[in-house]
């Protein structure tokens, strides 16, 4: 191969690969297999090698997410299986009257289309794009990193056969990744009950969605009527659904957050520098264990903490505020608060597939502050009423901060002087803004910037 005049670097690369899709290498496809986070059997395995196959017909062109749907539709419809009429029949019900409920504690006008019920498999077809938007940052960073790391570790006779066939072996990297990401979402498929279940709005604004395989399968172990736990699941999805909709801002600038966060992690060349010099092709669960545990992703900056913060904070403000109007819609059914611990619970710890994705993609996606913010949301509500409480999501500027997580006291008395017609107490910010507005000019010191005024 390596003799014939006619074929390059790269050409010789492909071929080499093309060698190993065939069967004739010493490497294990099973193994790979399992490096790539599938099981060893014969379709698993036939898929594998047919997605590396793709990679190398298309070097270069970027990560084929189709990957990642196919993963996590196939793996969604492993053990899926269709709702009858009757529970699509109570689940009909249930957004019905969730929608009656709703009316009643929230402002939030009702959505403008009917709500889904929906299996496992289309959950992970409508919401892939999303997940790949999420992961698109440090997916492209691993690949990149470690096409750059076996370049520079690769021996001198291999350097010009590496450097060219850069492309390739990010295509393939790519392909990888994308395919553990497929992993984890047709897992999650099995975990959530709802379109909005994971708190960052998957589907698109004013759509809401439940999976009654999954909803049945929440409430089986918890001893409460079926009809109780379809009806709350109902309010909370309708309620997150709502919010998004009515707050069109909102979903824009949480994707704009989170990706901006997922742009800033880079990947601990050193680890994979290590990995490279010990790497053994016939064993690469090495490669696959330090990319689904996050070993590949260093600890987060000082920025980046920041950054998180604000994310945080905001998640935090939309799960406490969907839990304050879920708790006062449903205070009429008789185990609500049993159903809504149990929320809280699962929520807290969240799923395997959840610890999956925060590890693959460096990010945790449950808000830290939860209670807090229901907390405060709750107290607004007391303080000022439903209508006061919606208007602050109408603009960002005037959603709550995390101060007021800590102590929601100056927001609330800020919120009930505007309600009495008053004239609410200005802090230093509120002052500054107002002088800056007014053109006044002033310095730190009260006196000025010293320069001349136009008579």
């Amino acid at each position: 191969m390596a003799d014939d005049p006619e074929k390059g670097p790269d050409d010789e690369f492909r071929d080499m690969l093309r060698e190993f899709l065939s069967g004739n290498s010493s490497i294990d496809p099973s193994q790979l297999a399992g490096a790539a986070g599938l099981p060893s059997d014969p379709a698993s395995l036939q898929a594998l090698l047919g997605q590396l196959q793709n990679a190398l017909l298309k070097p270069g062109g970027g990560i084929d997410w189709e990957v990642a749907a196919q993963q996590a539709r196939t793996l969604a419809g492993d053990g899926a299986h269709a709702a009858t009429p009757a529970e699509r029949a109570a689940l009909d019900q249930a957004f019905n009257v969730a929608a009656l409920w709703l009316d009643q504690v929230t402002t939030v006008s009702e959505l403008p289309s009917t709500p889904e019920l929906i299996g496992r498999a289309e959950w992970a077809r409508q919401t892939m794009p999303l997940w790949t938007q999420l992961a698109e940052p440090v997916a492209t960073s691993i690949s990149d990193a470690l096409t750059r790391v076996l370049t520079e570790q690769a021996p001198e006779e291999m350097q010009g056969m590496i450097q060219n066939a850069g492309q390739l072996m990010r295509s393939i990297g790519g392909t990888l990744f994308a395919m553990q990401l497929g992993q984890v979402v047709g897992q999650l498929s099995k975990e959530v009950v709802s379109g909005g279940d994971i708190g960052i709005p998957l589907l698109e604004d004013g759509r809401a969605a439940l999976i009654p395989q999954n909803v049945a399968e929440f409430g089986s172990g918890l001893d409460i009527p079926a009809d109780q736990v379809q009806l709350y699941l109902a309010v909370r999805e309708l309620a997150h659904a709502r919010l998004f909709r009515h707050a069109k801002w909102l979903r824009l600038q949480l994707i704009t957050q989170i990706t901006a966060f997922a742009k800033g992690i880079s990947i601990d060349t050193e680890r994979l520098e290590s990995l490279a010099e010990s790497f053994d092709p016939s064993n690469p669960e090495e490669l696959r264990e330090a990319m689904v545990s996050g070993a590949l992703i260093p600890p987060k900056t000082e920025l980046q903490q920041e950054a998180l913060a604000r994310l945080e904070t905001m998640l935090a403000l939309v799960e406490g505020w969907v839990d304050v109007v879920t708790a006062n819609a449903t205070r009429l059914l008789p185990r609500a608060d049993a159903i809504a611990e149990t929320v809280r619970r699962r929520r807290a710890s969240g799923g395997p597939a959840e610890s999956a994705f925060a590890t693959l993609v460096g990010l945790e996606l449950r808000p830290r502050r939860l209670r807090e913010a229901a907390a405060m949301w709750q107290a607004v509500t007391d303080a000022v009423g439903q209508e006061a409480r919606d208007a602050l999501w109408s603009h960002p500027d005037l959603l709550p901060q995390a101060s007021d997580l800590d102590d929601p006291s100056a927001l609330v008395a800020r919120l009930t002087a505007t309600a009495a017609g008053q004239e609410p107490e200005r802090d230093e910010l509120d002052q500054a803004i107002e002088d800056l507005l007014r053109g006044d000019g002033r310095g730190d010191d009260g006196q000025g910037d010293g320069r001349p005024t136009e008579s």
